[in-house]
């Protein structure tokens, strides 16, 4: 299903999106036929929104992209696609300019893979995610905060949030992603630092 789509609703009824994390001129990486750029007339402050996908190169690496030179780098449902996570959020976050936000949605490994890796539902899946967990069933589950903690030196965590509207706990086994409203995925922002505040990391740096 088009999962940036159905995030569109909750993300106009959040002011940050439309204020600050969606402003300026940004890259949608994985977009397919489902870029954020379709929606640009709800977040007025956006300029220019880049769709990447397969054809323009490794998403991973993203190495036709300056350093530094998007205002903001958008992703729903691709970083579970590529061969190491640590390194693409390193390469997501190089072309993003000191002050701009990263977005990011990754699929829950508990509301949607649901206890079966490889995923059943999506077998190009390299890896499931969780918020925090001590121990994971998965083979290839990724702690997000242990990822976002490899960052800390670069870029601030602002919102990571459980995304599970309209989902139907208690239900037998099934892919909810599949119904028109469903999310099964875990949203998270971050801010990349600028060298202001990397001088002054005792200040907490302004929003």
């Amino acid at each position: 299903m088009h999962e940036a789509s159905k995030a569109i609703m909750r993300r106009s009824m959040d002011q940050r999106f439309a204020t600050k994390y969606l402003v300026g001129d940004g890259i949608d990486i994985g977009a397919g036929p489902d870029s954020i750029g379709a929606y640009a007339s709800l977040f007025p402050l956006v300029k220019s929104v880049r769709a990447w996908d397969m054809p323009d190169g490794d998403a991973m690496l993203m190495a036709s992209v300056a350093d530094a030179s998007l205002d903001f780098v958008h992703s729903s449902h691709c970083l579970e696609h590529l061969e190491d996570p640590y390194v693409a959020l390193g390469h997501w976050l190089r072309i993003c300019r000191p002050g701009g936000y990263l977005v990011v949605i990754i699929p829950d490994e508990d509301l949607y893979e649901q206890g079966v890796f490889p995923s059943t539902f999506n077998p190009t899946h390299r890896w499931s995610f969780t918020i925090s967990k001590r121990e994971s069933w998965s083979p290839r589950s990724v702690n997000l905060l242990d990822l976002l903690g490899r960052f800390n030196d670069v870029a601030d965590v602002i919102k990571v949030e459980l995304l599970d509207h309209a989902y139907l706990y208690g239900m037998d086994r099934f892919d909810q992603t599949l119904m028109p409203v469903t999310e099964a995925a875990i949203e998270f922002v971050l801010r990349k630092r600028t060298p202001e505040d990397i001088q002054c990391r005792g200040i907490y740096p302004a929003r």
